[in-house]
């Protein structure tokens, strides 16, 4: 099992990194986990066989996140000729939000008929579904309007666990999300400043003890936590990096 890091940046390019998106595959499974504005750049970057890509799990609607789908959505159909089926998972809400992402970026393009399969599949806070071989569980996190939907993710696929914070303030429920995974990958966003929605490096030193994952990385780090790489003790995500699990 090997994760990589194609984006491992903020929203605003802080280090020169591209968006969220990182990319999971084994002997059986091959996903996206978010798929940000610039992640299309990324994955062409790193000669992935884009077509592979069978499913992309989204923790929120922010376009560091999630704007990257109708570059690749009209990759796959125009370029990339895709034929296999692709999903797309994501929070309550992702069809409405895939309808306005397209329609946003290329105007016609969300009535378009696809030359491939493509699913769009609601994933409920707490509730574990299987989708195609991977077991996930959301779990709500904060980072917006209340109820969002912002998601956590535990992932559970070939033997291996993987957890991500997705972007968000502090919530007990990153402890049961991430407790005892192979792989936590958390928001660092800034080193010690406190703000809303999102995850400082301190806050979460100080709780790492109620999670014990066997390996963290940090990532989504702005250039205030990137200046200060030499006082921090986690290891830390750069675009490229790989994780064998």
């Amino acid at each position: 099992m090997r994760l990589q890091f194609m984006g491992s940046g903020d929203a605003f390019g802080s280090g020169g990194r591209f968006n969220t998106c990182f990319h999971v595959t084994g002997d059986r499974s091959n996903f996206l986990i978010d798929c940000g504005a610039s992640s299309l750049i990324a994955l062409k970057a790193k000669e992935v066989a884009i077509n592979s890509i069978r499913t992309i799990f989204i923790t929120h609607f922010h376009a560091d996140h999630f704007g990257g789908i109708p570059f690749l959505i009209l990759d796959a159909q125009f370029f990339s000729k895709r034929r296999g089926p692709l999903t797309i998972a994501g929070p309550r809400g992702l069809a409405e939000w895939y309808q306005r992402a397209m329609e946003t970026a290329f105007p016609g393009s969300s009535t378009t008929k696809l030359r491939f399969e493509l699913s769009l599949v609601e994933l409920e806070p707490m509730v574990m579904t299987t989708v195609d071989g991977v077991t996930v569980r959301p779990f709500s996190v904060n980072h917006g309007v209340p109820g969002g939907p912002f998601h956590a993710y535990r992932f559970e696929v070939e033997g291996r666990s993987i957890a991500y914070t997705g972007d968000t303030e502090w919530t007990d429920n990153l402890i049961e999300a991430g407790a005892g995974v192979d792989l936590l990958i958390a928001e660092a966003y800034f080193f010690e400043k406190k703000i809303k929605l999102h995850l400082d490096y301190q806050t979460l030193a100080e709780r790492l003890p109620l999670i014990k994952p066997k390996r963290l990385v940090l990532t989504h780090m702005s250039e205030d936590m990137l200046s200060r790489k030499r006082l921090i003790d986690c290891e830390m995500a750069d675009d490229g990096k790989i994780i064998d699990l």
